[in-house]
């Protein structure tokens, strides 16, 4: 069949269907431009992680704004006159900014111990570093010894402070992430009706355009707040940062990594073909296949509406590569064909070309599309997605090579062949003969290689430092740096604490006014002034009004519950993992050194909670303390760049040493967060590819027991495999490189791509041995052949991936090392230990004469 589609319509019209594949792929070109990129923090999450819908419950309880946070260090001291109003001036400027809602700095927190004051006074008029008169040796005490900020508004040092800039609020953005997410639980659980399916896509409509316009929003207030920052570098130095920042410049990343990949693997294979072959068909061919490939790729991905996220930002490079292996192969074999019959006619050359090399070379594309296929058990959507993305492109590109080629090299005149390169530079007739001297050798090696690598990547451990996903030279990465060791952590994780549920506790008796201050220091001051009757009456007219409108936290605020929140608070504190620590503990620790030393009473704790000034309040206490759920939240930042850290054997820690030293049951507390988040993904994500990489042998396994028709065979064929990515994971392994959002998805993938030599090796092999029915004589051959097509291939796959390393994503640039590594790997054991196999194992029959006709 395929010879007649072929013979009768390819090669007779090649000029209508080279024109037809130019107008669909004009088409296509126009829809390309509607390829977008998402690095949204989303598609990070499993979407039916239990953990997520907790995560979300607990931003909704206690809100808190996307912000940005800038890091100054400025050249004179934080506090001095110059210091301050540089950054009075600076925030001015920010506040200036479309989209920023407030700031919160050293200038407008509250002061509670510059002087320390009986809590009542203190209420009166909280004081902040721009009140008249504030005592700035007092107010640096307080900074560098106060729970709530040393470490966290100011460093250790008091030479870095840190604004968090407030963006607005955008409660359209989380109605529809309410309502969306709402939709899809009940769509999972199978409960939605044709309605609400309907709902549903609309939604998913809306806040896809709702979501474009809040990204150009933030995108074009972060460029303003970057300008502002760039006026105040002459006086300090100033870093951003934030995961609205971060994603944000990931964006950037991603499209910049799009086009740089694309055109440098363009320019760098372009330089490849022109050593390898020199003659310009065999730069222009490849070339104009890899770009319709791409281009008609993207234009489908746009059609439909995908995404390229973090995950999937090199398929582009992918696809280049992929395209041009299946090519190289087709120039490979038509060059032998014109060597082997010089008199041939050119569309006869063409079409043995493309009908001999059709099915190792569709199988060649299945191997690698079982490799890709393997990312759909993620449970991930973006690596599901990405899984999808190189399917469907390798599909593309296996027929549009098969149409390209031939309709555009039969208009061609036939041209010798330059083999000055394979006669200069013999590689492959170099491992044919170290395989037939030391074929043993291979085998012993093989297998030692195999055990070290066996050992090694039981050692691989999974691991998701973001600081470490940066190049140095990066802003995200001098930001992150800067806040992970000066100013408490960057990595955050919520422990959630809620109270057991008990009948309305009785109302008390009014406690005596000398009671009623709370303090030790403001019982004192009344023993030794009796006639404060005047500060008595004016606190007594505060307390009433407190107990009518704002009492019923007066009953919440137990002994019994703030001794349990100050020791969860002191455990997650002391841990050596954790940086910086808030909950309602700080505020009871800075209770403690407003009462010289001890303990707020219950009154006192209900009053400064329903008193303190709401724009101190929103800062202080509403983020940690939840009267009406009766719950804590403790806010916990992980130092991320700290190179022993563990995050998953942290958070298993901390689950059960909660139970086991805090003494809460399960049920009582719930742990979430970004950290819990991305470390879930992980965690799936080493199950779903790692541990089903034997299912991926095993279906490769399946496809060559069906392409070559012997078990022998088959097994022969798995093994170089094996050995390849077994290397690369062995190495990671011993290396101790962690495996994370990108290099975890290598074994795979590579599998997929590097099961390509052993196919083409294995059906030029059984092609040639019949002619002598000599293994040692069919190697040569075939490393003579075959041998070379499989070398450039190897050698360009290996320079596409190697452009990786120009990317500003380090899990990028890893995952084109050691894929590289894998392919050189590949096409090494492809030329040794696999030809050694089939000669010791001779799986085609014995050696003999060839029996005549």
């Amino acid at each position: 069949m395929l010879r007649s589609i072929y013979r009768n319509y390819v090669l007779a019209y090649p000029r209508t269907v080279l024109a037809l594949l130019c107008l669909a792929i004009a088409f296509l070109g126009v829809q390309a431009t509607k390829l977008e990129v998402d690095a949204s923090a989303e598609t990070l999450m499993l979407e039916d992680d239990e953990d997520l819908r907790i995560t979300r419950e607990i931003n909704a309880r206690y809100r808190t704004p996307d912000f940005l946070v800038i890091t100054y260090a400025p050249q004179d001291d934080l506090l001095s006159d110059r210091t301050l109003e540089n950054l009075r001036s600076l925030k001015k400027d920010l506040m200036a900014v479309q989209g920023v809602a407030s700031i919160v700095s050293i200038l407008d927190v509250p002061l509670m111990a510059s002087p320390p004051k009986p809590l009542k006074e203190l209420l009166k008029a909280v004081p902040s570093l721009e009140s008249p008169g504030i005592d700035r040796r007092l107010a640096k005490k307080e900074f560098l010894n106060s729970p709530i900020y040393k470490n966290l508004l100011v460093s250790s040092d008091f030479k870095i402070t840190a604004l968090q800039v407030n963006l607005d609020d955008d409660r359209v953005w989380r109605e529809f992430i309410a309502r969306r997410y709402a939709l899809r639980e009940k769509d999972r659980a199978g409960g939605l009706s044709l309605e609400e399916r309907k709902e549903l896509a609309q939604v998913r409509v809306d806040f896809k355009k709702h979501r474009d316009r809040v990204r150009l929003r933030d995108h074009e207030t972060i460029a303003a707040v970057r300008a502002v920052m760039d006026q105040y570098r002459g006086e300090a130095e100033l870093f951003l940062g934030g995961v609205t920042m971060i994603a944000d410049d990931l964006i950037t990343f991603i499209k910049e990594d799009l086009v740089v990949f694309g055109l440098g693997v363009l320019l760098f294979l372009v330089v490849t073909l022109w050593i390898i072959f020199r003659q310009l068909r065999w730069i222009v061919l490849p070339i104009l296949t890899c770009a319709f490939s791409v281009v008609a790729t993207s234009g489908l991905l746009g059609m439909f509406g995908w995404e390229i996220t973090i995950i999937s930002s090199n398929f582009i490079s992918l696809q280049i590569i992929i395209t041009m292996a299946l090519t190289i192969h087709l120039i490979v074999r038509y060059r032998e064909l014109v060597a082997a019959h010089p008199d041939a006619e050119q569309r006869q050359l063409v079409e043995d070309t493309v009908l001999s090399m059709g099915k190792p070379c569709f199988f060649m594309a299945v191997t690698t599309v079982a490799g890709f296929g393997s990312l759909l058990l993620s449970g991930i959507l973006p690596v599901i997605d990405f899984g999808w993305m190189m399917s469907t492109g390798i599909a593309i590109s296996l027929v549009l090579v098969f149409l390209i080629f031939p309709t555009v090299l039969v208009q061609l005149s036939k041209i010798q062949p330059n083999t000055s390169f394979e006669n200069f530079f013999g590689l492959t007739r170099l491992l044919a003969t170290a395989t037939e001297k030391y074929g043993k050798s291979i085998l012993v090696v093989s297998g030692v290689v195999l055990v070290l690598s066996i050992v090694g990547a039981s050692r691989l451990m999974v691991e998701n430092s973001f600081i470490d996903y940066f190049k140095e030279s990066t802003e995200i990465y001098q930001g992150l740096k800067v806040i992970d060791q000066q100013l408490g952590g960057t990595t955050p994780f919520d422990v959630v604490v809620n109270f057991n549920t008990g009948p309305e506790p009785e109302p008390k008796p009014e406690p005596e006014p000398e009671a009623k201050t709370g303090g030790k220091a403001a019982q004192a001051g009344n023993t030794e002034e009796d006639g404060d009757d005047e500060d008595d009456d004016e606190f007594d007219e505060f307390e009433k009004e407190f107990e009518a409108d704002k009492g019923q936290a007066q009953y919440w605020f137990t002994a019994e519950k703030m001794e349990e929140v100050e020791k969860i608070h002191d455990y997650l504190n002391n841990l050596p993992e954790t940086g910086k620590v808030l909950s309602l503990g700080t505020m009871l620790k800075v209770g403690k050194s407003l009462n010289d030393g001890e303990p707020l009473d219950n009154f006192a704790l209900a009053l400064l909670y329903n008193e303190l000034p709401e724009r101190y309040r929103k800062i202080i206490l509403d983020p940690f303390v939840s009267v009406e759920h009766n719950q804590v939240r403790f806010s916990i930042l992980v130092r991320d760049s700290d190179p022993s850290l563990r995050r998953n054997e942290l958070l298993k820690k901390v689950k059960r040493e909660l139970v086991e030293k805090m003494g809460l049951t399960e049920d009582r507390f719930q742990v979430a967060g970004l950290v819990v988040l991305y470390n879930n993904m992980l965690q799936s994500l080493f199950k779903s590819q790692i541990l089903t990489l034997g299912v991926v042998l095993l279906v490769l396994l399946v496809m060559f027991l069906i392409l070559f028709r012997s078990l022998t065979i088959s097994i022969i064929a798995i093994l170089p495999n094996i050995v390849s990515v077994g290397v690369v994971l062995g190495l990671m392994g011993w290396a101790k490189i962690p495996l994370d959002l990108m290099t975890i998805t290598i074994a795979a993938i590579s599998v997929g791509i590097a099961v390509d030599d052993t196919i083409h090796y294995i059906h030029r092999f059984k092609e040639e041995f019949p002619k002598d029915r000599d293994y040692l004589a069919t190697m040569h051959r075939c490393h003579r052949s075959i041998g070379y097509a499989m070398y450039y291939t190897s050698v360009t796959i290996v320079i596409g991936f190697s452009i990786l390393v120009l990317s500003n994503f380090i899990p990028s640039i890893y995952f084109g090392l050691l894929t590289g590594l894998a392919m050189v790997i590949a096409l090494l054991t492809s030329l040794t230990l696999l030809p050694q196999l089939i000669i010791f194992l001779k799986p085609l029959g014995p050696e003999g004469p060839v029996e005549s006709a």
